[in-house]
């Protein structure tokens, strides 16, 4: 995998061992959310918005603590724009709680750490 942006390789070592979030793409989308056995939480981003890096550390904190209750995804949507297209995204960061494929919550905006957990709590295996 390389960077969108400088065109280095990155190390997705922590995203194959469930350390962090998993990268999405239009292509990818069907297979690790669509599938997935338990519920997803799908922060849509871009590389250019700064509420989207403010949110980052936060989804990556959660990516940790729900391993195993809920799979954490974020979805790059200059890269990737079918999906947010589908599920009509109109600002970001956007996080998108899907269950089988299916959106059964959303949060737009930075939210604090606290408010997202209690809005999954519903929503958690």
């Amino acid at each position: 995998m390389i960077c969108g942006k400088c065109k280095t390789p990155l190390d997705v070592s922590a995203t194959t061992t469930g350390a962090g979030p998993i990268p999405v793409t239009d292509q990818t989308f069907a297979e690790q959310v669509e599938r997935s056995q338990i519920p997803v939480l799908l922060d849509l981003w871009a590389e250019w918005c700064g509420p989207c890096h403010m949110l980052a550390p936060t989804v990556d904190q959660l990516s940790a603590e729900l391993a195993g209750k809920m799979k954490v995804a974020k979805l790059n949507i200059d890269e990737n724009p079918a999906i947010a297209n589908r599920f009509g995204v109109r600002s970001i960061p956007t996080l998108l709680v899907l269950k089988d494929g299916r959106e059964v919550d959303r949060l737009v905006g930075v939210q604090p750490k606290q408010e997202i957990l209690r809005r999954l709590q519903t929503h958690l295996k």
